[in-house]
């Protein structure tokens, strides 16, 4: 592993593409962190990230000497360094009970979705594509329950749905039925917020005009 390069601020490698870099970047938002983002090109990725990541991927995030390279430790991370305001509930079981969600939206939903951004056009991704929206539209009711996704307070957990959902026209996923108001309010609510405005990257505003 090299050396990591001393920077004034902390540097986030991002794919401004990328749903698991958006993530990390709502997080970010919501603390209010000075970071210097770099919109980086997955299929070019710069010498000082292959020194430092030995997966040489992204995201990656460098807080001086720390280099991460999991998106979900960057998160967990992000919120403890920065604890105001809180993303992950104080409770063990509470904490637990968020990690195992967000470990079955990347299960259930997170994947159907990489196969659709991956393959689109294939037979597999078309069939993602119809498996992503009917669990969707299953899950609805949940989303109507609370504020945010199954809490009263915006969660990490928000933090990886909001990017899936923002990324739906880009799959080429409608959800114009009736059962799915729920999960059309829960997107006004968060694509309302300051911290996902600031979020997005130049590739993601497009995704939506």
């Amino acid at each position: 592993m090299g050396v990591v390069t001393k920077r004034s601020l902390m540097t986030f490698f991002s794919d401004g593409a990328s749903h698991y870099s958006h993530r990390v970047r709502i997080v970010l938002a919501e603390k209010g962190v000075t970071v210097d983002v770099v919109d980086t090109d997955p299929d070019n990725i710069p010498e000082e990230i292959t020194e430092l990541n030995p997966y040489n991927n992204l995201p990656t995030l460098v807080d001086r000497e720390l280099v991460l390279f999991e998106p979900n430790i960057m998160m967990e991370y992000l919120d403890e360094r920065f604890p105001h305001p809180p993303l992950l509930p104080v409770y063990p079981v509470a904490r637990a009970q968020s990690r195992l969600m967000i470990f079955r939206i990347e299960r259930d939903w997170c994947a159907l979705a990489d196969t659709i951004l991956r393959d689109s056009g294939s037979a597999a991704a078309d069939a993602a594509r119809k498996e992503l929206r009917e669990s969707l539209l299953a899950t609805a009711a949940i989303f109507a329950e609370k504020p945010f996704f199954m809490s009263d307070e915006f969660t990490i957990v928000d933090c990886v749905v909001a990017p899936l959902l923002w990324r739906l026209p880009k799959m080429g996923i409608e959800l114009n039925d009736k059962q799915a108001k729920p999960i059309l309010k829960y997107m006004d609510r968060i694509f309302a917020r300051e911290s996902f405005k600031a979020s997005l990257s130049e590739q993601e505003s497009d995704m939506r005009g």
